[in-house]
């Protein structure tokens, strides 16, 4: 069985995501999409939020699990049985990023290998950091993230 991990903080998820996802879900006989809990990032959501929104969004993938993780992203691919890690790529500046951390990870876990799964046209500009600004400046999110998302951001950005 050829399985994968679609990692990510998912702060908030965004129609991008799902993309990588969905696509992932259709090379791979099953995928975990793996919420890494890092807490220096200031989350607005918890990990617990985040996997339930994930869960909802990728209820119509019967092969696609959703979970969290501490610690290495290597660990947690060795952990689960896993082989490979999915990583969209939107521009350059992604991959050079990308990059580095499929070397760092191949020399802390040779067996475990990096695809990178270009992302659509329509989600080449998006990201979690900019839905953020946009909800927590008072815009509109709506058309970037799916609607779920964009109902608890909003709740969330009035707190």
């Amino acid at each position: 069985m050829r399985r994968s991990i679609v990692p990510g903080s998912f702060d908030p998820m965004t129609n991008g995501h799902i993309d990588i996802i969905e696509r992932a879900s259709r090379l791979f006989d099953a995928v975990t999409v793996a919420v890494a809990r890092n807490i220096g990032k200031n989350p607005l959501f918890s990990a617990e939020e985040r996997v339930a929104m994930l869960q909802e969004e990728c209820a119509h993938l019967p092969n696609v699990g959703v979970d969290s993780f501490d610690g290495l992203l290597v660990d947690y691919v060795t952990h689960i049985g896993a082989t490979t890690i999915v990583r969209g790529l939107r521009v350059v500046s992604d991959f050079e990023y990308e990059l580095q951390m499929a070397h760092t990870n191949r020399h802390l876990s040779p067996e475990v290998e990096t695809v990178f799964v270009m992302t659509t046209t329509e989600y080449s500009f998006l990201s979690s950091s900019i839905v953020k600004e946009i909800a927590l400046l008072g815009g509109s999110v709506e058309g970037l993230v799916p609607d779920s998302v964009r109902q608890r951001l909003e709740r969330q950005v009035r707190k």
